[in-house]
């Protein structure tokens, strides 16, 4: 059977979904990227309308195997990422393969890579190669350190957050650096990744002109430190570990309450006053010494055990409904659970279910909220080579044009 053009299954609509078709359809992103910043940016744009082919190694995305936790026998960090995509197995070592993935790129919209830099060349798949048999093409390239004299250092997030000096900021100020939770730079230089990506092709609407497009963690880390980043360069201060302590505002940060920690982020003078109106303190707002956030900040060893005491009174979660409903921003200390469960209570509705029947994934919701072209949830994550029989046959057709030539 003839192979079909992945950008014509979707149809007008979102999919299955009957959802209006997303911002991004009819655009078609070949996905030569894996792990995390990469096949991250790749859903977002998927999530949009864009048709996905994620081209894989025999061995597939190294997070297949990343495991555990699991849903059945999947990872679910793979599943987390992987959405409304397409899976097709292409081993560059055999040329067969190879000209299928070149055929992809030549008639790709997109092109998304996370090699090490020149890893492609030899392929026929680096930039120039590409652009020259794809002029139109919008290139993506995420690295770690870059592409000049970082080129051959191999880009991990955890790396990045120990070279960037996130670990330096994380943890308590007499204890070991910590790194975050999460691959922090990751999501980031993905975020990154996509929004350079949606701005190459609006220069491509206006001039019919691709290029290429570059992303690396170290950078995404330096701009994602922001004000740490800003106290170095702009005021010449190293800043350091303060635990959970900020450096320029107080209160902001957990305070102990009769049962748990919970988060109070007065960070105006505004909010600092109604927080002392509900502790039962309002003199204190009028107090020279906490009158103002930079005069909180200077006392702070004074201020702070005067809040403890009110906290005490109650615990955590009814602090919570009492503050938010006087304008003051905080939060109990939860679990991943708590925090799906919080979306819910605000009818964010976090997660959304892809896929029918076994195949069946819950997922978690994408954050962009649009009043026209909503995001549409159109294919669970693929297995590996889900969708190789017809897209290599596809590729081994030759290309029928708009004008149906």
């Amino acid at each position: 059977m003839a192979g079909e053009d992945p950008r014509a299954r979707a149809g007008a609509t979102g999919g299955n979904t009957g959802a209006p078709a997303g911002p991004l359809a009819g655009l078609l992103v070949a996905d030569f990227s894996r792990i995390l910043a990469g096949p991250y940016a790749t859903m977002l744009l998927a999530d949009l309308g864009a048709e996905v082919v994620k081209v894989e190694g025999p061995a597939g995305d190294d997070t297949r195997s990343w495991k555990p936790p699991v849903r059945g026998d999947v990872s679910t960090y793979y599943l987390g990422v992987n959405r409304n995509k397409r899976s097709v197995v292409l081993d560059m070592r055999e040329e067969e393969d190879a000209a299928a993935a070149r055929e992809l790129a030549r008639r790709a919209d997109v092109v998304i890579e996370n090699f090490r830099p020149g890893g492609l060349a030899r392929f026929g798949l680096d930039h120039d190669s590409v652009q020259a048999a794809n002029g139109g093409v919008v290139y993506c390239s995420i690295t770690g350190f870059g592409t000049g004299a970082g080129r051959d250092v191999p880009g991990y997030d955890l790396m990045v957050q120990a070279v960037s000096g996130l670990m330096s900021l994380t943890g308590d100020p007499d204890g070991q650096p910590y790194r975050a939770g999460i691959s922090v730079f990751d999501v980031m230089a993905g975020n990154h990744a996509a929004i350079g990506i949606l701005a190459a092709l609006r220069h491509r609407d206006a001039t019919g002109e691709g290029q290429r497009v570059e992303v690396n963690l170290l950078s995404s880390a330096l701009t994602g430190l922001v004000n740490h980043s800003s106290a170095y360069v702009a005021g010449g201060t190293v800043p350091t570990r303060m635990g959970n302590a900020h450096p320029s505002v107080f209160p902001y940060e957990p305070l102990p309450t009769a049962d748990d920690d919970l988060i109070v982020t007065a960070a105006n003078d505004r909010q600092f006053r109604s927080l002392c109106e509900v502790l039962g303190i309002a003199g204190a707002a009028d107090d020279e010494r906490f009158a103002t956030n930079a005069a909180r900040t200077a006392h702070r060893a004074e201020l702070r055990p005067v809040l403890v005491e009110r906290l005490a009174a109650r615990g955590a979660l009814e602090w919570f409904d009492l503050l938010v409903a006087a304008g003051v921003p905080c939060g109990p200390i939860q679990g991943i659970d708590g925090g799906f469960a919080m979306a819910e209570r605000f009818d964010l509705d976090p997660v959304v279910e892809v896929g029918r029947g076994e195949r069946a994934v819950p997922t978690t919701r994408n954050p962009i909220r649009f009043s026209a072209t909503p995001a549409s949830y159109r294919l669970p994550p693929p297995d590996l080579d889900e969708h190789g029989a017809d897209l290599r046959a596809w590729l081994a057709e030759p290309e029928q044009r708009e004008d149906g030539t």
